[in-house]
């Protein structure tokens, strides 16, 4: 298997112009060749720049998606390569619609390493997930600026019991409870009703849809991922292991030696190009069509 460091090498003796294109797409081409399926690379560079504006899922996003897309004989399906730390679910809702839209249910998310938050909603919403030991997915409970909706609603709670057995208790929380702005309370709860709801209903209609009893599993599967209580941090992972315990359909990358040599030097590729790049999120096909967002600094 390819390393971060043979990749870089391979890179470092490509004697032509931009040598880790070169790599990078030749591995991309090699990929749809060996499954005969479309590929679309998904790629934010959320670990090597973080706090960086636009590494995370956007509307603008699916300008990217429609480039890729244009052209590609959508009947051989799709193969979803992602690595992203989540984003707006309204995007990512739209997203999905998109690609349901092209594909069908003839798509299969492919976890090199992460896809966190609204990542997962995105995979939830695949037929299947390829993931290999190093993967993860995470918990897609919605956050405000970084604040968990759940905590928000917990806090609360807990605010409310104590001035009701304690009503000098008011004294304290006011100083917390005050910054909140108005209807912010009420924005919590829809947004992990909305994001439980649209994860639910691509479950049952996508990778659930010939199970025995498909609303049942869908709705442990959304109690287990979109529920701050028991996860306990938003940037929980969760491997393999976990997520076919709640029945999600997981394939394992390490069952196709070829898949995964190329799939992880797809993914050792990206890393350079943002290592070396001001370079904040990559959209790419197999055909060499793609589109790159760039950041100042």
């Amino acid at each position: 298997m390819p390393s971060w460091n043979e990749v870089l090498k391979e890179i470092d003796g490509i004697d032509k112009d931009n040598p880790i294109d070169v790599v990078r797409r030749k591995y991309l081409s090699q990929l749809h060749k060996h499954t005969g399926r479309n590929v679309i690379a998904y790629y934010s560079a959320f670990l090597q720049h973080p706090g960086k504006m636009n590494s995370n899922i956007t509307d603008d996003d699916k300008n990217g998606f429609m480039n890729c897309i244009h052209k590609m004989d959508c009947s051989k399906g799709l193969d979803l390569i992602l690595h992203t730390p989540g984003g707006d679910i309204a995007a990512t809702e739209s997203l999905v619609s998109y690609l349901r839209a092209k594909f069908g249910n003839n798509i299969r998310a492919i976890i090199p390493q992460l896809a966190m938050s609204a990542g997962t909603m995105i995979a939830c919403a695949c037929n299947e997930i390829v993931m290999g030991k190093q993967s993860s997915l995470g918990p897609f409970d919605p956050q405000f600026g970084g604040i968990p909706a759940y905590g928000v609603l917990e806090e609360f709670e807990k605010a409310k019991n104590e001035i009701i057995a304690n009503p000098k208790a008011a004294t304290y929380w006011q100083f917390i409870i005050g910054k909140y702005h108005p209807t912010f309370i009420g924005q919590c709860e829809k947004a992990i009703k909305w994001s439980g709801k649209i994860v639910k209903d691509w479950l049952i209609t996508g990778m659930l849809k010939e199970h025995n009893d498909p609303e049942k599993v869908a709705e442990n599967i959304v109690s287990k991922l979109n529920n701050h209580e028991d996860t306990f941090s938003h940037n929980r992972h969760f491997d393999i292991q976990q997520l076919k315990e709640i029945e999600l359909r997981i394939l394992e990358l390490e069952e196709d030696q070829k898949l995964q040599d190329l799939v992880l030097t797809i993914h050792h590729c990206y890393m350079h190009v943002f290592g070396g790049a001001p370079i904040i999120k990559a959209i790419e096909n197999h055909m060499h069509k793609g589109m790159f967002y760039r950041f100042t600094n």
